[in-house]
C-alpha cells in the first residue's frame, strides 16, 4: 500500500530494498553493508541517484556474469569500487596503527554484514553490521530508518570497539555520486577550505553569500576538507537533489586538519596514479563525506554519528537545509509580505503567517503572503510532531 514502509528481500546474493512509494533504497549486506541504490519514485525516468559500478552490478544489485564479489586487501589499485554509500573509519592512511589503510579491506569495506530488518505501519528500518575488525578494534553498525510520507531516511553509524584495548577513530559516511554534466557539491559554513590531497590537482570551489561553499562538477582527482563546516551538505546533479544534515560538535577534534565534512572528485586518467597507489578512476564521481568528532573508546565503548539524508526532484540551489525541508530562497519578509521557497521533506501543514498550506513531500511550496508583524513559520507533520519553527523578520532588521 502506497504510504506503508516495507522491506523486500531479493534472495540471490541478498539484497534489501527499503521503500514506502516515495523513495526507494538498495542495501547489499555482503558487499560491505552499502547503500547502493537510491531512486526518488516520483521521478519518471526512474534515474539512479547514486554513482554505482555497473561493469560489476546489474540494477538489480546483483553480480555482473564473470564477477564474483569477495573480501579483499591491498592497495588503492586493487580495491573493487562498486560505489554507493559505506562507512568508514577515519583518519585513512598508511603510515601507522592509528590510520585505516584502505579501502580496501576485508572486513569494514569489504566484508559481509548481517542484516536484521524492524518495519510496521509507520516505519521500517535495515540494521547493517560488520565483523570485528581485528586491526582498527572495531565493529561497525549502520542502520537506516524510512518513515511513511517522508522523501528521506535517517542513516544511524555506530562504531563499537570490540577489542581489548583503547582505540581512537572518528566516523567517516562516503556517497559517491555521478559527477557527469552539470551540478556539484554545497557545503554550509564560513569558507574555511582545506586542500587535503592531490592526484592531478585540487577542485575549484566558489564561496556563495550565507556561509555557503560550492565544489562544483570538474575533472580533476582531488579532495577538499570544511573544518568549519556547520551542519548540511547538498549535492544538485541528474534532476535532484541529495542534502544530508547532521550535528558537530564545535569543542572536538575531527581529523583531516578538523574538517567536519569533505568533498573528492575523481575522473578517468590515462594511467593510474602510482603516487596514490595506483588508484584508477572508473567514472566521473564526486565523493560527498561526513566525518563524526575523534573519539577514543575504552574496550566496549561506542560513538554514533546520525545524518538525515532526503531526496527531492530539481537542481535548484539550496540556501539552508533543515530536518524538515530545504530552503531555496530563503524566507523573507519585505513590504508586508512574506515570500520564499521551500522543499518539504514530509506531508504535512506548513503554517505561515495566517495561512495554513498544505505541504507533500519532495513537492515545492511558493509563498508569497500579506502579513503583519513577526508571523511565525511551523510545519506540522502527519502524526502531529511539529518539525520546523522559525521567526521571519522584516529584511534588513
Amino acid at each position: 500500500m502506497t504510504g506503508v514502509p516495507r522491506v523486500e528481500r531479493q534472495e540471490g546474493p541478498e539484497v534489501l530494498w527499503l521503500d514506502n512509494g516515495i523513495l526507494r533504497l538498495g542495501l547489499v549486506p555482503s558487499l560491505g553493508g552499502r547503500l547502493l541504490s537510491l531512486r526518488l519514485l516520483s521521478d519518471q525516468d526512474g534515474r539512479e541517484l547514486l554513482w554505482r559500478n555497473d561493469d560489476l552490478l546489474t540494477d538489480d544489485l546483483t553480480p555482473r556474469n564473470g564477477h564474483e564479489p569477495e573480501p579483499h586487501a591491498g592497495n588503492l589499485g586493487d580495491w573493487v569500487n562498486y560505489g554507493g554509500d559505506k562507512t568508514w573509519p577515519a583518519p585513512q592512511g598508511w603510515d601507522g596503527a592509528g590510520q585505516w589503510a584502505g579501502p580496501p579491506d576485508p572486513v569494514l569495506d569489504s566484508g559481509r554484514y548481517a542484516a536484521t530488518v524492524e518495519h510496521d505501519t509507520a516505519a521500517a528500518a535495515v540494521t547493517l553490521r560488520s565483523g570485528d575488525d581485528p586491526r582498527t578494534g572495531l565493529r561497525l553498525t549502520r542502520r537506516f530508518i524510512l518513515r511513511a510520507h517522508h522523501c528521506g531516511y535517517r542513516l544511524e553509524i555506530t562504531a563499537h570497539n570490540t577489542s581489548a584495548r583503547p582505540v581512537r577513530w572518528a566516523l567517516w559516511n562516503v556517497t559517491q555520486l555521478a559527477a557527469e554534466g552539470s551540478g556539484g557539491t554545497m557545503v554550509a559554513g564560513p569558507p574555511r577550505v582545506t586542500r587535503l590531497l592531490s592526484g592531478t590537482g585540487f577542485p575549484d570551489w566558489t564561496e556563495l553569500p550565507g556561509d555557503r561553499v560550492l565544489v562544483p562538477h570538474q575533472d580533476v582527482v582531488g579532495k577538499l576538507g570544511f573544518p568549519s563546516a556547520t551542519g548540511w551538505l547538498a549535492h544538485m546533479g541528474a534532476g535532484a537533489t541529495l542534502t544530508q544534515f547532521f550535528t558537530v560538535d564545535a569543542g572536538a577534534e575531527y581529523p583531516d586538519q578538523g574538517s567536519r565534512a569533505e568533498v573528492w572528485l575523481e575522473c578517468p586518467l590515462p594511467a593510474p596514479l602510482a603516487e596514490l597507489g595506483d588508484l584508477d578512476p572508473p567514472a566521473r564521481i564526486v565523493e560527498c563525506e561526513v566525518l563524526g568528532p575523534l573519539t577514543t573508546l575504552q574496550p566496549g565503548e561506542s560513538t554514533t554519528l546520525r545524518l538525515d539524508c532526503a531526496v527531492t526532484p530539481g537542481t535548484a540551489m539550496v540556501h539552508d537545509v533543515t530536518r524538515a525541508g530545504h530552503w531555496t530562497r530563503p524566507a523573507t519578509i519585505r513590504y508586508g509580505r512574506l515570500t520564499g521557497e521551500f522543499v518539504a521533506y514530509r506531508d504535512g501543514v506548513l503554517t505561515a503567517g495566517p495561512r495554513e498550506i498544505g505541504v507533500r513531500a519532495g513537492e515545492t511550496v511558493l509563498l508569497d503572503i500579506p502579513v503583519t508583524g513577526v508571523p511565525e513559520l511551523e510545519l506540522i507533520d502527519g502524526t502531529g510532531e511539529q518539525v520546523l519553527a522559525a521567526t521571519v523578520r522584516e529584511e534588513g532588521r
